[in-house]
């Protein structure tokens, strides 16, 4: 199994930037395709990125495509999360997942498809 702790959470004025964390343990970080998920109060658990085991393939809800960007760095066993332009309708907790590639298939944008989460980070953006 992976342990994933998200940090860089934070309140931001509309329009700033923050970016996010999530730190993995263990050696077998690059083994998993990585995504960003995010919970508003009274709301759904949302897709928000992905990304594959290398970083070579990444996917975006609509609602964050041209102002979020998800990478990682397998050598620092690190997901991030940059996000720029933040509007009030981001203002979540945020989560990391991890999902065990088996026989080269994956599918990053169900939260049904990840076995491993986060605790999960506070995003807060003011108008």
């Amino acid at each position: 199994q992976v342990q994933l702790v998200e940090s860089g959470g934070g309140l931001v004025q509309a329009g700033g930037s923050l970016r996010l964390s999530c730190a993995a343990s263990g050696r077998t970080f690059g083994s998993y395709a990585m995504g960003w998920f995010r919970q508003a109060p009274g709301k759904e658990r949302e897709f928000v990125a992905a990304i594959s085991l290398s970083g070579g393939s990444t996917y975006y809800a609509d609602s964050v495509k041209g102002r979020f960007t998800i990478s990682r760095d397998n050598a620092k066993n690190t997901l991030y999360l940059q996000m720029n332009s933040l509007k009030p309708e981001d203002t979540a907790v945020y989560y990391c997942a991890a999902q065990e590639v088996l026989g080269g298939s994956w599918y990053g944008t169900s939260g049904l498809n990840y076995a491993y989460w986060g605790q999960g980070t506070q995003v807060t953006v003011s108008s």
